[in-house]
């Protein structure tokens, strides 16, 4: 193809991804407005899709994007200013962003890094070993690491390209099922897992509990991690070993993994004091996270900075490290937007009269027919997305909203679906930060990482609304 039909290719690409998201929300917002609705609410409901849309179809950055769809609000006198930027005041934003800065160090200081050498020393003599510790670092790190894409890119995937290496597994390539496929369909498997356990290890769990919140339903870090714990470790036993069988590893026996894993320790050295600091910070966040409401009455947020203030006052992090992470500033960005429309769709009565519709389609079913009919459709429609925040921004609190509205128990009803806002993000090799990042590896191949993402999929629903479900009634949530 010649340079010129290239430019063009490319300029119509571009001109689509703007016109699609705006030619959506203008005809949504000729539509006539439902009588449930209060005035204003369609307008929001118009330039919330359109800004969702913007976000997946991404002609521009996500913050770009947000900020185009916040000044839009704005000008067109559809919200007033004080109102359109009263995201970037909420306690659950500035608590990711604060998680964000948390996760710099545990990157900078090296201690992510030694982890999984511990585990793969301990436990890397075969395949299936190895498997289960990366599984067993992505838990350490979860908790305090809410960018899962970072975990895995940064953290899991050298890991696993060194093992791979060391193997003669290299990716594109005949030698690629050796054992770097393995290792990385089960990489993915497992952070969809430990997302899905922590309110704090996936960028759109709090979203999750904004919405939650404004619903009625109060979800705490220490209610989330509980709730998650016993599924959440089921999966992770399973997980590493289904795939093992479904899609297993030419190399089986990998003696030379635990000594190359030792001689890097070796030339790590001892922790040295950044290091010691930050297992400190991270223990004691875990341990305010669970008990400072109660016993300080510190908040998530509250706490957080805490870390991040003691990481900053021992010169673990710097200034330049906070202002140089895009990431959580876009994160800020977008995050404040997309809560403060989906604010302003529960307060105008549009959640409401979706909840009333989608629950019209249940009628006549129980509430636990309802639903798990309602669970399913929200997770197979992930397909059509390619971030998990998005699909939760569109979707989770008309959802949830319709939950309520067929009788099932709120806090269940609030957590499951939280839950699967994590566990669809390995269905596809775009639907969430972590699939590019190492289906890109070029271990896997695409149909490879469908068919395991379906198997992985069903077994997580089977563990989650099962043994999940068997759990919640001993918590009292049914």
């Amino acid at each position: 193809m010649s340079p010129k039909p290239a430019r063009q290719g490319r300029r119509w690409w571009t001109a689509a991804r703007w016109a699609t998201p705006i030619a959506i929300g203008l005809a949504l917002y000729l539509l006539p407005r439902p009588a449930a609705v209060e005035p204003g609410g369609w307008a929001v409901l118009a330039v919330f899709v359109a800004t969702v849309l913007g976000l997946i179809a991404q002609p521009m950055p996500l913050a770009a994007v947000a900020l185009t769809g916040l000044t839009f609000t704005m000008i067109t006198g559809v919200l007033e200013p004080a109102v359109a930027l009263s995201g970037f005041a909420e306690p659950t934003i500035w608590l990711i962003v604060a998680a964000f800065f948390i996760s710099i160090a545990v990157t900078k200081t090296g201690l992510g890094r030694r982890v999984a050498l511990w585990f793969v020393a301990m436990l890397g003599r075969r395949s299936l070993g190895l498997g289960y510790g990366l599984a067993l670092t992505d838990l350490i790190l979860a908790p305090a690491t809410p960018s899962n894409t970072a975990r895995s890119g940064g953290v899991i995937y050298p890991i696993i390209a060194s093992l791979s290496e060391q193997a003669g597994s290299r990716p594109n390539g005949e030698t690629r099922r050796r054992l770097g496929a393995y290792l990385t369909a089960t990489a993915m498997g497992v952070n969809v897992i430990t997302s899905a356990m922590f309110a704090t290890a996936m960028a759109a769990n709090p979203l999750v509990q904004e919405f939650a919140g404004a619903q009625g339903v109060e979800i705490s870090w220490l209610t989330w991690t509980v709730a998650a714990i016993v599924p959440g470790i089921v999966a992770l036993v399973v997980i590493p070993a289904l795939l093992y069988k479904v899609y297993p590893p030419e190399l089986r026996d990998t003696p030379e993994a635990p000594r190359a894993a030792r001689a890097q320790l070796a030339e790590l050295g001892p922790m040295t004091r950044p290091e010691w600091i930050m297992a400190g910070v991270f223990v004691t966040l875990l341990t305010l996270w669970s008990l400072g409401s109660q016993v300080w009455g510190l908040s998530a947020t509250a706490s957080a900075f805490v870390g991040v203030a003691t990481l900053l006052i021992t010169r673990v992090l710097t200034w330049n490290d906070l202002a140089g992470d895009k990431s959580a500033w876009t994160t800020l960005t977008w995050f404040a937007v997309l809560v403060m429309m989906a604010g302003q769709l529960q307060k105008l009565g549009v959640i409401g009269w979706f909840s009333t519709t989608i629950t019209g389609v249940a009628g006549g079913l129980s509430w636990q027919a309802a639903f798990v009919l309602l669970t399913l459709v929200y997770f197979a429609s992930h397909y059509a997305f390619a971030s998990n925040t998005a699909h939760v921004a569109a979707m989770y609190g008309a959802f949830l909203a319709a939950a309520l509205a067929t009788g099932a128990p709120p806090m269940m009803a609030a957590l499951v679906l939280g839950f699967i806002s994590s566990l669809y993000g390995g269905l596809t090799h775009y639907s969430s930060g972590p699939a590019p990042v190492l289906f890109g590896s070029g271990y896997v191949a695409l149909a490879e990482w469908w068919r395991n993402g379906v198997i992985v999929a069903a077994v997580n629903i089977v563990v989650w609304m099962g043994v999940g479900a068997f759990w919640f009634k001993i918590l009292g949530y049914w």
